[in-house]
């Protein structure tokens, strides 16, 4: 599988390891062009490659990890979306300060959720420091659990057994307003915890 990024920080770099393991391919984006990539598509090579946002939008499946604050202005005008699939990795702290965005109530990828009219967000890979993200899941016997919750149960399905296929085990939360709050950082019971499944 090809999977669409839109940023290219430390988490987005880290779950690109983890999809190369499984052996897919990355296609990096982030708002200064495909050229300030070259250098990171040279260290991950052959299997990855640079776009533009627009063209990363355009796969199946597209991972989002930007700054919170940088969101909006990432994925405006991309839609619709028309039912592809956008993998949420984002915390709502805003930098520098890292503060805790006021989401009324709501969780973080509800909040995303509105700005991708016609996505199917799935929530996960956000829980982990990159460097335990980008580790090999598979040790001791068994496989580094990771979650995964959207409103849309074949999204949900379908990002598991890209998970799978990666090494993670994958333990499926439901939809957002509940799985999402579990995995939400700050203020879920799940994110930081490494869990291992036999």
């Amino acid at each position: 599988m090809r999977i669409g990024f839109i940023g290219a920080g430390a988490i987005a770099q880290a779950a690109a390891i983890a999809f190369l393991r499984g052996g897919h391919e990355v296609v990096f984006s982030n708002s200064r062009g495909p050229g300030s990539l070259s250098p990171l598509v040279a260290h991950f090579g052959p299997r990855a490659s640079a776009a533009t946002v627009a063209e990363a939008a355009r796969h199946d499946v597209v991972l989002l990890s930007v700054p919170w604050r940088s969101i909006p202005e990432a994925v405006s005008g991309l839609g619709p979306w028309n039912d592809r699939i956008v993998i949420d990795t984002n915390n709502p702290l805003q930098a520098p300060d890292f503060v805790p965005a006021n989401l009324h109530g709501r969780t973080s990828s509800e909040v995303v959720e509105d700005l991708l009219p016609g996505a199917r967000v799935v929530k996960t890979l956000n829980t982990w420091s990159p460097a335990l993200l980008a580790a090999d899941p598979r040790r001791e016997g068994g496989r580094r659990v990771q979650f995964v919750s959207g409103d849309a149960p074949q999204a949900r399905a379908a990002v598991a057994r890209l998970l799978e296929s990666c090494g993670f085990a994958v333990i499926d939360l439901g939809g957002l307003a509940t799985g999402g709050a579990l995995q939400q950082f700050p203020g879920g019971s799940l994110p930081t915890l490494d869990l291992v499944r036999f």
